[in-house]
C-alpha cells in the first residue's frame, strides 16, 4: 500500500494506509492485476429482504446518508461509472461526486437498443457522458450533450467484454457499475467484476425489484458462496466482497 501512486492517495483522500478507509477503499486503488489494467468494482444498496427499489422502481433512498457518500466517493476513484437505460428512466441520475471531494468520473449508459432521449439529465450539463449502444441502431453520432459508441451486441444487451475494453481504449481503467439491478448482474454473470460492494439497509419492503436477477438454482450445492469483509454505514451494513475477473 505504501506504493500506490501520489495522484490515487489524493483520489482516496487519505494521506497515509493508517488511514481508516484503506481497508474498504485501499484495494480500489492499488495496481491492477490484470494484463488490461483494468479494475472493475459494482455496488448495490437493498433492504433487508433483497430488493433495491419498489415494484413502481422507486429507489431514493432505501439506504442512509452515509451509503450515499459511500457511493460518491466510489465515484470519485473510478475514471468510468457505468449505469443501464433503466436505472436512467427511473432515477434521472446525475452520476457526480457532488456529496465527495475529488474529481467527476466519465458517465457511461448502457442503451442497447438507444430508446433514451436527450431529455435526460446525464446528457446535459456536467461531466463528460458516452453513450454506449449496439451498431446496428443507427442515428446521430450524440445525445443531447453524450457522444454515441457502438459495441458488439452480447447475450444479454452489450457484451461486457467489449464494454471493458472499449473504456480501457479511452484510458478509462477504474470502472464502477452503479446499476440497476440487470446491468450488475450482467456484469456478474460474465465474471466482468473484480469487487461486489453491496450495501443492506435495516428496511423490510415485502416486494419490488430484486438485487440480482439471477437464475434460480434446484439444490444448495449449484449456488455460488462468497468470502466478505463487513464494514458499517451508519445504521446500513456494507458487504466488500472480493472477486476474481476473468478476463
Amino acid at each position: 500500500m505504501d506504493e500506490l501512486p501520489q495522484e490515487l492517495w489524493r483520489r482516496l483522500l487519505l494521506r497515509s494506509p493508517a488511514d481508516a478507509g484503506v481497508p474498504l477503499y485501499g484495494p480500489l486503488v492499488a495496481p491492477a492485476g490484470h494484463r488490461d489494467g483494468c479494475f472493475v468494482v459494482a455496488r448495490a444498496a437493498q433492504s433487508l429482504d433483497g430488493y433495491i427499489a419498489t415494484r413502481d422502481g422507486e429507489s431514493y433512498w432505501i439506504s442512509g446518508k452515509e451509503d450515499i457518500a459511500h457511493t460518491h466517493r466510489l465515484r470519485a476513484l473510478c475514471d468510468a461509472v457505468i449505469v443501464g437505460s433503466g436505472t436512467v428512466r427511473a432515477d434521472n441520475p446525475q452520476l457526480t461526486t457532488r456529496e465527495v471531494e475529488g474529481p467527476n468520473p466519465v458517465r457511461v449508459v448502457l442503451d442497447t437498443e438507444r430508446r433514451l432521449d436527450p431529455t435526460f439529465r446525464v446528457f446535459g450539463e456536467g461531466p463528460e457522458t458516452l453513450l454506449l449502444c449496439a451498431p446496428d441502431t443507427g442515428g446521430p453520432l450524440t445525445c443531447g450533450r453524450a457522444h454515441v459508441v457502438p459495441v458488439r451486441r452480447g447475450p444479454a444487451g452489450l457484451d461486457i467484454g467489449a464494454i471493458i475494453a472499449t473504456l480501457a481504449e479511452r484510458g478509462l481503467r477504474r470502472i464502477m457499475v452503479e446499476g440497476g439491478g440487470i446491468t450488475v448482474t450482467n456484469f456478474l454473470q460474465a465474471g466482468a467484476l473484480d469487487r461486489l460492494h453491496v450495501t443492506v439497509a435495516p428496511l423490510l419492503m415485502g416486494g419490488g425489484i430484486p438485487a440480482f436477477a439471477l437464475p434460480p438454482v434446484s439444490r444448495l450445492s449449484e449456488g455460488r458462496r462468497f468470502g466478505w469483509t463487513t464494514h458499517r454505514l451508519g445504521a446500513d451494513l456494507l458487504l466488500d466482497i472480493p472477486l476474481v475477473r476473468r478476463q
